[in-house]
């Protein structure tokens, strides 16, 4: 690229220690111009509206304003930057995918994950010649003003990988203390996210607090059997059975539309 379509990059970072790895890792590429270092999301909204950068690295958590409202501060007639949001939090990462972020990078990242960002990033920048793209991201951002939209994967890790999990593909989720398990036909896997927090993130048209400690996925409930005390035993596809306690029994209620 010669300087006059260098690619323009903000870094936006409340640790310096980041702000320093990211310019360190971009260094040796003579595509890219740093043009701002910016340590809170208000140094942000500003930078991006002065600056108009092509690409913005992107903290999720930082104090006042975060990552999320950085983007929601978007005007209508401005042309939106590519973003690559950085977070040490799964959950977070989820929903990065969820608001169309280009990508991802979850802390602690190294040198070859960046990488593999960053060229993608820098490839789609480069291909990239028309206004559609602002008017696709625009209506995205719109969306997400909007409202909140439910999880569609959930981030797992588990030896030495991470991958997604489509939550179509979840059975049910108990809680144990501050994590959470999470099961589909045939595995289960240990999330670090309690089960009121999930909870919040899952679209109850599909999924049913039964238990102040389980939560279900409803059609793959296969079965009811009345239990003690006005307690129902609820059996799921892959034969595992848990209990609907009467507090949550008018949830079941709702969703069915018969009396229990």
């Amino acid at each position: 690229m010669t300087d006059a379509i260098r690619i323009r990059a903000l870094v936006i970072d409340d640790e310096p220690l980041a702000r320093d790895m990211i310019r360190e890792m971009l260094g040796g590429d003579s595509d890219v111009e740093i043009v701002a270092e910016c340590a809170n999301g208000r140094e942000a909204v500003e930078a991006i509206r002065s600056l108009s950068p092509d690409l913005i690295f992107l903290d999720i958590q930082m104090p006042e304003l975060g990552g999320f409202e950085v983007l929601e501060s978007f005007e209508a007639n401005q042309a939106a930057p590519y973003v690559i949001f950085a977070t040490a939090y799964d959950q977070y990462a989820v929903r990065a995918f969820e608001v169309h972020a280009f990508d991802y990078l979850l802390k602690p990242f190294d040198e070859e994950r960046f990488n593999i960002a960053w060229q993608r990033a820098k490839a789609q920048i480069k291909l990239d010649r028309t206004g559609e793209r602002d008017r696709h991201i625009l209506a995205l951002l719109e969306e997400l003003k909007a409202g909140p939209r439910y999880l569609e994967r959930l981030v797992v890790k588990t030896g030495g990988r991470v991958f997604f999990l489509d939550v179509a593909e979840i059975l049910c989720i108990e809680a144990e203390g501050n994590y959470v398990r999470v099961y589909d036909q045939t595995k289960h896997y240990l999330l670090r996210e309690t089960i009121s927090g999930l909870e919040e993130q899952l679209d109850p048209k599909q999924f049913l607090r039964m238990h102040r400690s389980a939560i279900v996925k409803i059609d793959k409930i296969k079965e009811l059997q009345p239990w003690f005390h006005g307690e129902y035993r609820i059996i799921l596809e892959n034969g595992k059975q848990l209990t609907l306690s009467r507090n949550y029994r008018a949830n079941l209620q709702d969703v069915v539309g018969n009396a229990l």
